[in-house]
Parts: C-alpha cells; sequence; structure tokens
C-alpha cells in the first residue's frame, strides 16, 4: 500500500527527472549564447571562467542522471537543494556577465516558480531569500558586460549600442523563459495531480481498513457472544436425538440442525482464530484448480436447487496455492451474490497462470441499476430487503488485500457480471 511519504517522494523523484531534462536544455542554452554574445555580437567575457562554471554544472547534471537510474526516491529536501545549485549556477555565470544589469537575470524566477509549484511553503520562502540574495549581491559584484566596438559601428554611441544588446537579451530571456515554464512547469502540474489522485486513493483504503478493523472487532465480539448459546444448542441436539431415537424422521432433521449447528461453531472458531494471518489453515497448499472445485462443491451444498455452470482451465499443472479461509468465503459471497439476483442458474469461468488467477461470476438477473452501479462496494449498501450490504464489501477488501481488484457491471446479453483479477504472489506456496 502507498504511503504520504512513499507518494511525496514518487512526485519528487518524477519532478527530479524533469529538472535533469530541464538542465540539460539549460547547459545546450547556455553554451549557445555564450557562443552568440562571443562570436556575433563580439561581447567581451571571460569565456574561459563561464565554460568551466557550464562544464561543473554538466558533471552535476551527470551525476543526477546517474542516480536517477538507480531509481532511487527524492525527497522534497533533496529537489529543494538542486534548485538552489541552480540558482548558484545561474548567479555564476551572471557574474562574469554584467550581473544585474544582464537580461538573463530574470531566470532567477524559473526555481522559484518551480519550487511555489511543486514544494511545501517553507521551501518556497527558503528558495526566495536564495534568489534574492543572490540577485543583491549580484548587483554590487560583478564584471562589467562590454561590447566591442567594429569599424561599421564607430557612427553609434556606445549607449545605444548597449541598450539594443540589452533588449535582445530580454527577447532570448522571455522566450527561453516561456519555453522552459511551459516544459518543466506544466509536466509538474500533472505530477502533482497524479500525487493528489494516489493521496485520494490511500484515504479512501484507510478509510476501509477502519471499517474493516470495526467489523473484525464486531465479528469477534460476536464470536465470543455466540459462542456458549451454539455449545448448548449441540448439547440438546444431541440429547434429543438419543431421546427421540425411535423417531426416524425427526431424529434426520435434528441431525441437519446438528450439522448446522457444528457449522456455525467452525466459522466462530476461524473468526477467533489468528485471521490476521494469510497462511491460515496450518499451511495447507492445494492446487488452484482444486481449490475451486472445493470451494463451488461446497457453495453448492447451501445452494443445492440453483444451478451453476463453471469453467475451469488454464496453465497446466495449475499453480499450488496456499489456503486462505478469507478467499474462499469471498468467492462464496459472490456466488450467494449472484444467486440471489437469480435463483435458477449462475456461471463460473476460471482461468489462471503461474502469476494470476481470473474469475468471471455471472447471473442471469435483472442486472445493476444506475444507483447500484454507483454504490456497489460501500459498506452496509444492499438492494436486498434482508441485506447487510457486507457480503460484496468483504470479499472486495479479501481481493484486494491480496493486491487484486474487482470490476462489476451489466453483462452485455443480461444479467449482472463480476470480474474479479487475483495475483498469486502472495499466495502461491513456497
Amino acid at each position: 500500500m502507498f504511503t504520504h511519504d512513499s507518494i511525496e517522494e514518487m512526485a519528487g523523484t518524477y519532478n527530479l527527472k524533469r529538472l535533469f531534462v530541464f538542465r540539460s536544455a539549460v547547459i545546450a542554452s547556455e553554451l549557445a549564447v555564450i557562443g552568440l554574445a562571443v562570436y556575433v555580437l563580439d561581447v567581451v567575457l571571460p569565456v574561459q571562467s563561464m565554460f568551466f562554471v557550464v562544464m561543473l554544472y554538466a558533471v552535476f547534471n551527470l551525476l543526477v542522471w546517474l542516480r536517477l537510474r538507480k531509481n532511487a526516491l527524492a525527497s522534497a529536501n533533496e529537489f529543494f537543494l538542486h534548485l538552489a545549485i541552480d540558482v548558484l549556477s545561474l548567479a555564476a555565470l551572471l557574474y562574469f556577465a554584467g550581473g544585474s544589469s544582464n537580461p538573463f537575470v530574470s531566470l532567477f524566477l524559473l526555481p522559484l516558480v518551480m519550487a511555489a509549484a511543486t514544494l511545501p511553503k517553507r521551501y518556497v520562502w527558503a528558495m526566495a531569500a536564495v534568489t534574492l540574495s543572490c540577485y543583491t549581491l549580484l548587483m554590487a559584484i560583478n564584471v562589467p558586460l562590454t561590447q566591442r566596438m567594429s569599424a561599421h559601428q564607430h557612427h553609434a554611441s556606445q549607449s545605444s549600442s548597449d541598450f539594443g544588446l540589452h533588449v535582445l537579451g530580454m527577447w532570448f530571456s522571455f522566450l527561453l523563459g516561456v519555453g522552459l515554464i511551459l516544459f518543466f512547469v506544466v509536466s509538474m502540474a500533472e505530477a502533482l495531480r497524479k500525487r493528489d489522485k494516489k493521496l485520494a486513493e490511500v484515504r479512501e483504503q484507510n478509510l476501509s481498513d477502519e471499517h474493516m478493523v470495526a467489523l473484525g472487532t464486531l465479528a469477534a465480539g460476536a464470536a465470543h457472544e455466540l459462542g456458549t448459546p451454539l455449545a448448548t444448542m449441540a448439547v440438546l441436539t444431541k440429547e434429543m436425538e438419543q431421546e427421540y431415537s425411535r423417531q426416524p424422521e425427526l431424529v434426520d432433521r435434528l441431525k441437519i440442525l446438528r450439522s448446522q449447528v457444528d457449522r456455525c461453531k467452525a466459522a466462530m472458531g476461524q473468526i477467533c482464530a489468528s485471521a490476521g494471518q494469510i497462511k491460515a489453515e496450518s499451511g495447507r497448499c492445494e492446487s488452484v484448480k482444486l481449490y475451486l472445485q472445493q470451494s463451488v462443491e461446497c457453495w453448492q451444498e447451501m445452494h443445492p436447487n440453483t444451478g451453476i455452470s463453471v469453467t475451469l482451465s488454464g496453465s497446466e499443472p495449475a499453480p499450488v496455492i496456499v489456503l486462505d479461509a478469507t478467499l474462499n468465503q469471498a468467492i462464496i459471497n459472490l456466488l450467494n451474490n449472484a444467486a440471489d439476483a437469480s435463483p435458477d442458474r449462475i456461471e463460473l469461468n476460471a482461468t489462471w497462470s503461474n502469476s494470476e488467477l481470473l474469475l468471471d461470476v455471472r447471473d442471469f438477473g435483472a442486472g445493476l441499476s444506475r444507483a447500484a452501479l454507483e454504490e456497489l462496494g460501500k459498506p452496509f449498501f444492499t438492494t436486498k430487503k434482508d441485506g447487510h450490504g457486507l457480503g460484496f464489501y468483504l470479499a472486495q477488501s479479501v481481493v484486494r488485500r491480496f493486491g487484486g481488484e474487482v470490476i462489476y457491471g451489466n453483462h452485455e446479453q443480461g444479467g449482472a457480471s463480476i470480474h474479479v483479477r487475483l495475483p498469486l504472489i502472495k499466495l502461491l506456496a513456497e
């Protein structure tokens, strides 16, 4: 299950990957701008020093790429540190190119925009302090930006030339900023939407888990309370069998009653046992095929008047899994719901591979209404007059506990259908 911290780290990793691409584009742009300024616009720049800064920046970006190949998660602290390094690298380049008078000084806003779009408020304030400090220092400490005067430029004043250069730099800076914002910030916003979706799923799962804990507590309490009445009923039915041994019809009915009491006691015993363990039946193992056949036979004993068409197919030999009482009960609950909607006949189609099991349960009833399709799967929702709204909810919870999913809808040929995809990784016998 995803936790809040893991989702935050996954979002940070995604943003760090986008930052790597962004930084690669920035490095290429910096080299292009330096070349354009020196060789086309005849600007006097300390090229060696600036190339040294760019190379250090490129080496750092290469180290980031090597780290990302290991699929390591990135925290908010790390992502903020990367943005701070980007600011310092830009500040170093601007120091050699006129400082705050350089039109590319507006690029200081990009890391701040990224921090505001992806990080908590405290990081945004810290990034604002970093960018403002660098900008302030560049106002006082910098290498002045000058332009060589060629022969055909002698008729123009130096101030006019500098102003034209500044305007051109502002245009190029604006163009670069727009492109990077469209590329990076928009993709980060998409990552935020995905993160929010994951967080909503986690909250929903936590709420479902709380319902399950509450139901488990109630079930354990009920099992404890019902133990004594069931034991009393078992003793009385046994005594009545002996007392009325000369009435065969009554004895047969008492035996049926006794078997139902024993089944209730067995169910209560399973609830009272350590239900939190997946391998709940003493480590017994069966093939998937035999497990499903036994589940269907158990269900058929409880519904002798409902016909069931069973199709079992898959890889042979079928994978061997550890028996799990909760999964067996989930399958029976799905079959019970189908039989309630279609008492005459239902269908069960099962296919399996070495890694997963697919189940399709279909009834031939009236199908699910729009309201039922929207509410099905929520605790205590039921369409039956005497239902409790727990059968399908518990079955769905069991399947999700094993990493599977339950998809429901109306069959194209009538009736309702339920599709279960169940990974077998947690059930395979070791």
